[in-house]
């Protein structure tokens, strides 16, 4: 699919779910780790910019998602959220159709992470890590995102321009 029929789709995935109230509103359980970073980075860098990424109680989840005319993640009866082995990142990916390969190598990593099959890519369990320690680090989910959003700046730079490269160097004795 060429850029002008990628951003069509994207466009019409976003009427389907807002109709025409942009920026978007997104919203899922408070405290993220995996999913619940990686699926606002790719909604902030890949669908919609200026969107708002809200966090709330899980209990209030789908309370809040009508009241402010936001779309519910990662949460069981979300539009995008867990099926089968797919976690929701793979939710997103499907439904906005988006085939970009730096996400297709991310994709797996943040899926072995999200569910503890760290199998799926050697570099999975140091996403769990990492993204654990984040949140341990940060009381504010807003701030949490924040430095969220560059740890996956940061993997997408990595999978699209670095993926290939080795760090082998050892002083010499």
């Amino acid at each position: 699919m060429d850029a002008a029929n990628k951003h069509s789709h994207n466009q019409t995935v976003l009427d389907e779910l807002f109709g025409a109230r942009r920026p978007t509103a997104w919203v899922t359980r408070a405290r993220p780790k995996i999913d619940r970073i990686a699926c606002p980075w790719l909604i902030l860098r890949f669908i919609d910019p200026n969107a708002r990424i809200l966090y709330v109680p899980t209990e209030e989840v789908f309370a809040v998602a009508t009241r402010e005319q936001a779309a519910a993640f990662d949460i069981p009866g979300a539009p995008f959220s867990h099926d089968g082995d797919l976690c929701s990142f793979d939710a997103f990916l499907k439904r906005f159709g988006i085939a970009d390969p730096g996400l297709a190598a991310l994709a797996p990593i943040v899926r072995g992470a999200d569910t503890d099959r760290h199998d799926l890519a050697p570099e999975a369990a140091g996403l769990h890590a990492i993204s654990l320690g984040l949140c341990a680090n940060y009381d504010d989910d807003a701030a949490l995102l924040a430095q969220g959003l560059v740890l996956y700046d940061a993997l997408y730079a990595w999978a699209t321009r670095a993926r290939g490269e080795r760090h082998a160097w050892t002083p010499t004795p």
